[in-house]
């Protein structure tokens, strides 16, 4: 055949028609092979897929080929997280509606995955804001609430008063809402909790399992679950002190041991000894006041400055009656952690510390490193948080931290204040309930309706899904449903009277915490799933491989964890508990950043040359410098994105797909260049001159592995490949397995030359090679593939075929190369047979060039051959 330029733009949309006509990537539920998952955190439907997801879905759907290849009946599927606050201001903003807005940007970029060549079942495809799938969330709420694992409670919130709205805690920024610029308040909410919490212990010991996790994913699960060990200890208030009715203040603490370094105790603003104390005091209630327009979350408390107030209440220590501390109103305590209390000890603990020294503490040290002067010790600017030996601790001195723990326990559980015990031990948890309440329009309704006679009573099965209005109005502050003037008002369900429908919607986390079981069945219109295909013998889950960015690493995967346990107790699922068997956490795309005088350019607006050896940005426009920045995340702010649909439409998507898989390892951070696209594509036309230069020779032999000579050398080679290849893919180890196709197409391309020049004897084994080739690039680059295995003429699909399969005989290495040394200096190596005796080794040592040369035609004194090893000559 005559060679050309492979062309993608024809190539591609013609194999991706034929992979549809044929359904070929249609998983069934009663396939009899072998069942494999794999599964990319799906999109949300912004308007159009960036570079993250091109590498995202680009990994998934190399394993997903390669398992079917492999013989998995396998399933691949697809969605959209579609409900969220953006199609909300979409709607406010431009006049629209969010489900227009949101179904619109779903088709746009549903096409553009298209057009990367993904082998995805299309026919389960689903979307959170349908009401056929939100249907079965609403059904599940309410099976989670009967069964327990639902709760309605008052809870504090971030609330935007200009947008009256709750703000998530990344929604605050410097105690404004991110969007109105308002200063947030606290308020206290009736909200709808998950009680996660009720799987606290669970949850955690469920990660040990979990050994296909990153293990910086589950350590950072593992510190967000919390799990400690302390003590409950009550403080008697001084009498003098205590505001009428107030005798103590209980404390958590997992430092008993430190209890003789304490300095101060410190209450969260909501404390009832705090608004005890507010009551006589204009100071206090002002103080509290300001702490209530910080944000709620934990990472806002430790990054703001530590603020407290004296209320001139006292507690008494435990052990010394004449010693008694302040306590303060603190900005960095929270009431739902503990007991809203805290005791600090500033010598060993940095917060503490910091409080201490503004405002005049006292630290005393209590825990020595070993082998310091206890006498000399001293704390002044940065705390001591390491193990030691106890100090300035009474009867506690000399022992270690544990040691001083148990004995703190020991005495002051049997220590009796008001007739109970003054402390017990007490195993706590830093997770919270998860709160799911969100005052917004695009979420899943909640399916409740308040009656004042009869409470909140649950919307009975046969009128779900409570679909949302489309008639709604943004042109109020707050939550439309709280507008519209006939849809929150219903009988109720239990007495027929007047009602209200709840107008809160679900937290999206909620949507995304179990759309993997849908997947399994998603047309089974009567239960979220069907038992029959969700988990167990002839099940889906859990998903085997699941990939997606490490942002999602602690909220979504702890709260998908928690959801399959919530579904296995009321029945939604056989047995499984743990969703995600796999788990792989790929790094971003970044690209370098560009700023010209009007600002950040993008890198289709500039031109970078060589000047003087260095690296040069202008614009395309006009020449005008432009200054080339960091190396930064592709984001839209920084103008540093590159569109997809460009790359595909200028080098095609297999090009794409083989850059991402081929520049760095996975886990790591890819380095969009120009540079290295060019190169990826340079490759491709590459593989296809290759297969365009065996046709004319190749196209009628049939493929077989070398039996002697340099045929059998190309069948050693091939068939090593083809095993590591393999291997990589099974540990995802994509750029390795690129590396490896390289070393093939650079192996095979002299060897077609070589048969076309009249050495037929190696066709057979370079047309076996060939296939394992293309066979191989075809999970990476599978529309190059098909037109290769086409162009060779062969009437099926590549995406059809079974994997490679190497001879083990060829990839027994029968060889060993010995490095030869003369005098303990390296002079060459000798490959030789493995078995080998020691007479034929020293023989051929001897014979090698640089050692005959090195010995000047002078006879050796001793040759030492350490079989497998070496060979050393002494001179």
């Amino acid at each position: 055949m005559a060679t050309e330029r492979y062309n993608p733009r024809a190539s591609e949309p013609k194999w991706q028609k034929a992979w549809e006509v044929d359904k070929l990537f249609e998983a069934k539920n009663d396939d009899p092979r072998p069942k494999y998952y794999v599964l990319e955190m799906f999109p949300y439907p912004s308007g159009r897929i960036h570079m993250g997801h091109v590498r995202n879905y680009t990994m998934g759907d190399v394993v997903a080929r390669y398992k079917r290849a492999r013989g998995f009946n396998v399933l691949h599927p697809m969605g959209w997280d579609a409900f969220g606050l953006p199609a909300e201001n979409a709607a406010r903003d431009n006049k629209v509606n969010p489900r227009d807005w949101t179904y619109a940007n779903i088709e746009t970029m549903k096409g553009q995955l298209k057009t990367m060549g993904l082998s995805l079942d299309w026919s389960r495809e689903l979307a959170t804001c349908d009401p056929s799938y939100y249907r079965h969330q609403q059904k599940m709420f309410l099976d989670f609430w009967k069964a327990g694992l639902v709760e309605r409670k008052a809870a504090k919130v971030n609330w935007d008063p200009v947008d009256m709205t709750v703000l998530a805690n990344e929604q605050v920024i410097d105690g404004k809402g991110w969007r109105s610029g308002a200063p947030v308040e606290q308020r206290d909410l009736t909200q709808w909790f998950l009680k996660i919490t009720s799987r606290s212990q669970d949850l955690l010991d469920g990660l040990d399992k979990l050994d296909r996790w990153p293990e910086k994913v589950r350590t950072m699960q593992q510190n967000w679950i919390g799990r400690s060990e302390g003590l409950l200890l009550r403080w008697r208030l001084a009498e003098d002190t205590a505001p009428a009715g107030q005798t103590e203040l209980e404390v958590y603490t997992t430092r008993p041991d430190t209890i003789f370094g304490a300095s101060f105790m410190a209450v969260s603003a909501d404390h009832p000894l705090a608004k005890k104390a507010a009551e006589g005091n204009p100071q206090i209630a002002a103080f509290i006041d300001e702490v209530h327009h910080m944000g709620t979350s934990v990472a806002t408390l430790e990054t703001a400055e530590k603020k407290g107030f004296d209320t001139g209440i006292r507690v008494v220590h435990p052990f010394d009656p004449e010693w008694t501390l302040p306590v303060y109103v603190a900005n960095f305590v929270l009431m739902d952690y503990g007991t809203g209390a805290v005791f600090g000890c500033p010598a060993h603990d940095q917060r503490d510390l910091d409080f201490a020294n503004k405002y005049g503490l006292p630290v005393t040290p209590v825990v020595k490193p070993e082998g310091v002067d206890a006498a000399a010790f001293q704390i002044t600017e940065e705390a001591y948080v390491d193990d030691g030996a106890m100090i300035n601790s009474r009867f506690l001195d000399g022992m270690s931290p544990q040691a001083a723990f148990d004995e703190v326990a020991r005495r002051l559980e049997t220590t009796m204040l008001d007739g109970r015990p003054q402390a017990r031990r007490k195993v706590q948890f830093r997770l919270r309930d998860w709160l799911i309440s969100r005052q917004r329009y695009w979420g899943c309704p909640i399916p409740v309706i308040h009656c004042d006679a009869c409470g909140a009573v649950p919307v009975p099965q046969d009128q779900l899904p409570v679909e949302l209005p489309t008639d709604v109005s943004f042109d109020k502050p707050g939550n439309p449903l709280d507008h519209h003037p006939t849809w929150k008002h219903v009988a109720c369900p239990k007495c027929g009277g007047a009602a209200r429908r709840d107008t809160d919607t679900m937290d999206t986390f909620v949507d995304s915490s179990w759309y993997f079981a849908r997947f399994t069945d998603p047309h089974d219109e009567a239960e979220p799933t069907d038992l029959a295909y969700v988990d167990g013998r002839n099940g889906w889950l859990p998903v085997n491989q699941y990939i997606g960015g490490i942002e999602h690493a602690i909220l979504h995967l702890l709260y998908s964890r928690f959801f399959t346990r919530a579904m296995k107790a009321t029945g939604h699922v056989n047995a499984v508990e743990e969703p995600f068997e796999g788990l792989f956490t790929q790094g971003m795309v970044v690209h370098e950043t560009y700023k010209g005088p009007q600002g950040w350019v993008t890198p289709a607006e500039i031109r970078i040359e060589e000047v003087d050896g260095q690296r040069k940005a202008s614009l395309l426009s006009d020449g005008t410098p432009v200054a080339i920045g960091s190396i930064e995340k592709m984001s839209k702010s920084k103008k540093n994105v590159v569109d997809p649909d460009d790359i595909i439409a200028s080098y095609g998507a297999d090009t794409a797909r083989w850059f991402m898989l081929s520049d760095s390892p996975p886990e790591r951070d890819v380095i969009w260049t120009e540079a290295g696209v060019e190169g990826a594509h340079r490759f491709v036309q590459r593989v296809w001159r290759l297969v365009s230069d065996a046709v004319p020779v190749l196209k009628d032999v049939a493929p077989q592995a070398g039996a002697e000579g340099e045929a059998l050398a190309v069948s050693r080679a091939v068939h090593k490949i083809v095993k590591a290849v393999g291997e990589d893919l099974e540990r995802l180890h994509f750029n390795r397995a690129v590396a490896r196709l390289y070393e093939l197409t650079n192996l095979l391309s002299p060897q077609v030359a070589a048969v076309a020049e009249g050495r037929a004897e190696r066709g057979p084994a370079v047309r076996q090679g060939l296939e394992f080739l293309i066979a191989m690039a075809a999970p990476m680059m599978p529309h190059l593939a098909e037109e290769c295995w086409h162009a060779l003429g062969a009437a099926d699909l590549v995406a059809e075929r079974p994997w490679p399969e190497f001879d083990p005989a060829l990839v027994v290495d029968n060889e060993f190369t010995y490095p030869v040394q003369i005098n303990g200096k390296k002079r060459g190596d000798l490959t030789i047979s493995r078995d080998a005796d020691q007479a034929a080794v020293e023989k051929a040592a001897l014979a090698l060039d640089a050692i005959q040369k090195a010995l000047e035609g002078r006879a050796p004194r001793k040759v030492i051959v350490v079989p497998q090893r070496i060979v050393n000559v002494v001179a």
